[in-house]
């Protein structure tokens, strides 16, 4: 008799990543992804895993850092978003950033050509009704459209709360003047395919900066439907003009700081800095580091002009703005994914809380697992919440307060407390050594696939 296959709604990074993660354990699965059929706000392609904003994964120092131990841990879960991205990682420091059309092809090709995965098209407008199917995995992502949600409230009586998140603006390389950018990385920091110079560089003085800030606050703004006004922002993404609302230090003390930059054009350190970050393999694009915004089209182009060195800069992506819902997850879901309410439904990726590409990826990783073990029989338990994967799990499952729920990146204040004296970098280590201690552990006790 024919196993039956386990249903994922949405093809984003959590859907894939979930998808692998249940084929790779033997068992079948229906990854639907209702791109092309119905486009979104922010994607431009039917690629499964397609980034939309951003085409960094963050810091890859597994050291020191919460993120590059979460990167860390989905390598050795065998992750299929983790081997793309190191396939198509582009000069970003210490970052892991990547070619987003090749990170984007690589895994659609990989799910597109595994037997036991099997990638439908389609738009699913309400969940499955009771018995009808025996798992679903719900990874609709920030993105999921208004019938969906709609369904998901009605099931679990709670409304799903939402945020905005901003798009940053993309350039064409050679269109920016070099003889006024420079190319380093902060403290000229070498990461994985870096060289210490991976980042363009565009210097302000005090009088170009606070010229740059007054335009940013008075400029007008994309208008919000008026469904959306109630709607707060994510505080680790901002537009880059609500940020510059906030003071007119604000932004040289965030993503336009200029500690450890030096131009070669200016004989005193610059007032404040401007990154471009590489957006692609060719390195023929780059985008503006930290520069979310919802600044209109025409402003956009006007505004991001007065930078030294984009004077004449041809933008081959304009920023833009889009809403994002996630539900209330302490409250409605269990600690393998499973809906409360209806527990053959789980959830994965963006939609559940968790705030960034990795960590949705991550959750989707736990869910693909949770439901191949669920039809497996095997008894798969969650990861320690010493663990980067385990705390993030843990955060959204229960350790959050349900009536101040926001979306949230991994970070080690989400970790259980570490009880020994040290501190700073050396209490960040102990952090990430006592993590991968008990990951292995785990790993080991989980029978892992090879």
């Amino acid at each position: 008799m024919a196993t039956a296959p386990i249903h994922i709604i949405g093809g984003g990074l959590a859907g894939s990543e979930a998808a692998w993660q249940i084929a790779r354990r033997g068992v079948p699965v229906v990854l639907h992804e209702m791109r092309p059929v119905r486009p979104t706000e922010a994607h431009q392609t039917d690629r499964l895993a397609e980034l939309v904003c951003s085409n960094s994964f963050r810091s890859d120092d597994h050291a020191y850092n919460a993120v590059g131990l979460l990167h860390h841990e989905m390598r050795q879960s065998g992750s299929l978003i983790m081997q793309a991205a190191d396939a198509h990682q582009v000069p970003a420091g210490g970052a892991l950033a990547v070619d987003r059309d090749g990170f984007a092809a690589a895994v659609t090709a990989a799910l597109a050509e595994h037997p036991l995965v099997t990638i439908q098209r389609d738009e699913w407008t309400h969940l499955p009704e009771p018995d009808t199917m025996d798992q679903v995995i719900v990874a609709t992502g920030p993105l999921t459209s208004a019938p969906l949600a709609e369904s998901i409230r009605a099931l679990t009586g709670h409304d799903s709360l939402s945020f905005f998140d901003a798009i940053a603006p993309i350039v064409h390389r050679d269109s920016i003047d070099m003889s006024k950018a420079w190319m380093q990385s902060r403290y000229d920091k070498v990461g994985p395919g870096g060289t210490g110079s991976d980042y363009i560089n565009c210097a302000m003085d005090k009088a170009q900066y606070e010229a740059f800030i007054h335009e940013l606050i008075v400029s007008p703004k994309t208008d919000f439907k008026e469904w959306e006004k109630d709607t707060p922002y994510f505080e680790g993404c901002l537009p880059i003009e609500v940020m510059a609302s906030r003071g007119v230090d604000t932004l040289r003390y965030g993503p336009m700081k200029p500690v450890g930059l030096t131009s070669p054009h200016m004989s005193q350190r610059p007032y404040a800095v401007v990154q471009l970050r590489q957006d692609n393999a060719l390195g023929t694009l780059y985008n503006l580091v930290g520069f979310q915004t919802k600044l209109k089209y025409a402003e956009q182009t006007r505004v991001f002009r007065m930078i030294p060195g984009l004077e004449n800069a041809e933008f081959a992506r304009l920023g833009g703005l889009h809403r994002n819902t996630f539900i209330n997850s302490p409250l409605v879901l269990d600690e393998r994914l499973r809906l409360k309410a209806r527990p053959s439904v789980r959830f994965a990726g963006q939609v559940t809380g968790v705030e960034g590409y990795i960590e949705s990826a991550a959750i989707g990783l736990l869910a693909g697992l949770f439901a191949a073990s669920d039809r497996t029989g095997d008894a798969v338990p969650p990861p320690p919440r010493t663990t980067a994967l385990g705390a993030l799990l843990a955060h959204i499952t229960g350790d959050a307060a349900a009536e101040t729920f926001q979306p949230m990146n991994v970070n080690f204040g989400i970790f259980p407390p570490i009880t020994t004296g040290r501190g700073g970098r050396d209490r960040k280590l102990a952090y990430t050594e006592r993590a991968k201690v008990d990951f292995e552990g785990w790993r080991q006790q989980r029978a892992e696939v090879k």
